[in-house]
């Protein structure tokens, strides 16, 4: 079995949801729909207070190339177009709509049962432009996590060509197992947005890369692309973090992404297996990204469940009233996840998690001397020096971290995890990357003048 050469750990699988059926949450009367939902410029609000709107409906149109349209989850009329509290506390655009109990009937009615836009027929006479177009109008992004616009990776600047389609379905981080679920239950539809976005980007090759660890979702996958021309199901070995574009890239096809370069370097374009199931959706239902598979664990009170969430919905709402309060949340899976203070904030198009720690589990360990060990080292998927970026960057010389390529991590904890003195080397890490950026961007914008 494959797997990338450099670095990783092997943390504990801890996926208690894995093998629970995907329950479907019912549509909220009242929704919460941030502007900013991926990576680029936020989407440009195009309704306004008093506006009713229809569940799928474009409510605020991408603003940029980099960016993504954002639809309406619910039918309902828009309460008002404010700021609400992102789960970090901080503040951001929203569109806030509330249903009646018309509108929630009609749309839990055609959510049960959605209309066939294109049949096989109209599917297979699709091009590659009208495929992506779709993609485009349907704001699909990443849904690992990582949020980029997916049309956007399916349109590769000038010079580079697409050679093959990887979707990453290793889904390496503890906990989550929404995207392993996803498969076992949708596979066909799955296999479908696989050759959707094959024929997009232009390749006549598909690698499906799982690991071990999902045998269920290996076995169905496989059966379902018997016969599939180009497309292959690669079992993976399990390494954390597999799932990171560069990792999968050199795990399947043994290339190398060039430091400061960008993956189709490589001739390949990586996307999300959910991301796949929804470009099946938009295409044949016209469905935009609405909803999505998450997995909510509790760890105060034994919780473990795979959810269909709608966007918008209030992450709160998912827990039971009596459920176990968290000492902390972390938004995604445990390694690359990010910490949270408020469950008030809605689920996003990038919610693949939500992880609810209890006490024993919340706190960290009291950190000791660095005893140059060189575990860190040894652990760093990137080839870095995790101890000395996170000295340089405790110290406040940037200048040096980023001589020493600090923004070339990938900021999966694997140094952290690995580290015997509990040392906060992440963190460090995290403050001289965003240094290091923002010093890059300075000398670019001094290069113009």
């Amino acid at each position: 079995m494959k797997t990338f050469k450099i670095g990783g750990i092997h943390p504990g699988e801890f996926k208690p949801a894995a093998g629970k059926a995907v329950k479907t949450i019912e549509l909220p009367l009242e929704v919460t729909v941030p502007l900013s939902q991926h990576i680029g410029a936020p989407a440009v609000a195009k309704v306004a207070k008093g506006d009713h709107v229809e569940r799928g409906q474009i409510i605020a149109e991408a603003g940029g190339f980099v960016s993504a349209n954002v639809h309406a989850p619910i039918s309902g009329t828009v309460v008002k177009i404010d700021k609400y509290k992102t789960p970090q506390g901080l503040p951001a655009d929203a569109i806030f709509i509330k249903a009646d109990e018309a509108d929630h009937a009609a749309d839990t009615e055609k959510r049960a049962n959605p209309e066939v836009k294109r049949d096989k027929a109209a599917v297979a006479a699709l091009d590659a432009k009208e495929i992506v177009d779709i993609i485009k109008a349907a704001g699909i992004v990443g849904m690992g996590g990582a949020t980029f616009p997916t049309h956007v990776k399916l349109c590769p600047p000038p010079g580079n060509v697409a050679e093959v389609l990887i979707i990453n379905a290793v889904e390496c981080e503890p906990y989550l197992s929404c995207d392993d679920m996803l498969m076992r239950e949708r596979a066909e539809e799955v296999l479908t947005g696989v050759q959707l976005l094959m024929r997009a980007a232009k390749v006549n090759r598909a690698i499906i890369a799982i690991e071990e660890n999902k045998p269920e979702a290996i076995e169905i996958m496989t059966k379902a692309a018997e016969g599939m021309d180009g497309v292959e199901v690669m079992t993976m070995k399990m390494k954390y973090p597999q799932g990171s574009e560069k990792q999968l890239i050199e795990a399947t096809i043994g290339k190398e992404v060039p430091s400061g370069g960008l993956p189709i370097a490589t001739g390949a374009i990586v996307q999300n297996v959910a991301t796949a199931s929804a470009v099946a959706r938009a295409v044949i239902y016209d469905e935009p990204l609405i909803e999505r598979m998450l997995t909510l664990i509790n760890t105060a009170d034994g919780t473990a469940e795979n959810y269909l969430v709608a966007v918008g919905t209030p992450m709160a709402s998912l827990l039971a009233e009596d459920a176990a309060l968290p000492a902390k949340i972390i938004l995604g899976g445990p390694m690359m996840g990010r910490p949270g203070i408020s469950l008030l904030a809605p689920v996003i198009k990038g919610t693949s998690g939500i992880l609810l720690l209890d006490e024993s589990q919340a706190s960290r360990l009291e950190p000791e001397p660095c005893i140059r060990c060189g575990k860190c080292v040894e652990a760093c998927p990137m080839g870095l020096e995790p101890f000395l970026l996170s000295t340089l960057s405790r110290l406040k010389d940037f200048e040096s971290a980023l001589e020493e390529k600090v923004v070339n991590c990938i900021e999966c904890g694997c140094c952290s995890f690995s580290c015997p003195a509990n040392r906060p080397i992440l963190d460090y890490i995290r403050i001289g990357k965003a240094a290091g950026m923002g010093i890059m961007r300075a000398r670019a914008a001094a290069a113009k003048k």
